[in-house]
Formats: structure tokens, sequence, C-alpha cells
């Protein structure tokens, strides 16, 4: 699957005004997932900022990956497998998506214009229908 690059390039320059807020932007995230799915809470053991920090390495990571996925591939099938190994449901994938696109427009305010958010939707789909693959056999 291939972005254009008008939307990577969009993705990118909106995902460096967050970088400078990552741990509020981090907060914001798990506060609004954990509403949106209370049941996700007790998926998370560990230090919620810690937590915090490693999803923002892997959106980063992602961001910087997306005109060559193929070179992440094999991190993100990984992720997706231990996911389920955390106890994650397929469905949850698309919760966190909503929580995701939310936090970005929490924090990139009118920044987050449609072609912004439209993006963001295609790139967490990318990431999320390959984690989905790895760890469930189907997108």
């Amino acid at each position: 699957y291939i972005m254009t690059p008008e939307k990577i390039a969009l993705v990118r320059s909106s995902w460096q005004q967050v970088v400078p807020i990552q741990d509020t932007a981090a907060g914001l995230f798990y506060g609004r997932l954990f509403e949106l799915d209370p049941s996700m809470r007790s998926l998370f053991k560990g230090n919620m900022v810690e937590q915090g920090r490693k999803l923002m390495i892997m959106i980063h990571m992602v961001v910087n990956s997306l005109d060559r996925l193929e070179t992440i591939a094999e991190v993100v099938k990984e992720s997706g497998r231990r996911h389920v190994g955390y106890g994650v449901k397929a469905e949850q994938f698309d919760t966190v998506g909503n929580a995701l696109i939310w936090t970005l427009g929490q924090g990139l305010g009118t920044g987050f214009t449609s072609d912004v958010k439209e993006g963001w939707i295609e790139a967490y789909g990318v990431l999320a229908s390959t984690m989905k693959q790895a760890a469930y056999g189907s997108a």
C-alpha cells in the first residue's frame, strides 16, 4: 500500500508540531482511549509515562517511514503479534485509531485540517491492518 507524497508530507509536517508536546499528547491519548473503552485500562500494567514514550517512538518511526513501509514491516508485524499476547482484540485497534485521531485534533487545533485528518486516518489504517494481519491472520 502506498500513500501519496502529499498525504505523507501532511502527516509529517503535522507530526513535527506534536513532537514538542508528545508527553502531553500521550496523556491525552490514553485518557481518551480509556474513556472510549474502559476495559482497555487493564491491559496496561506498567508506568504510563513510559508507555506513552514507547507509543510516541512507534508513531515517530512509522511517520518517518511512510514512503518506505517495507523497511519497518517486520517491526510493525512483531508489535502486532505482541499486542495479541497482551490481550488486545482486533476491534480495539479501531478504538486506538479513534483515540489517536482525537488526540491529534486536540494537539494541532486549527492545523488539523480535513486533509491532515485524512492523511492520518490513512497512515493509521496501514499500520493497524499490518499489525492485525500479523496478529490474527487477516486485516
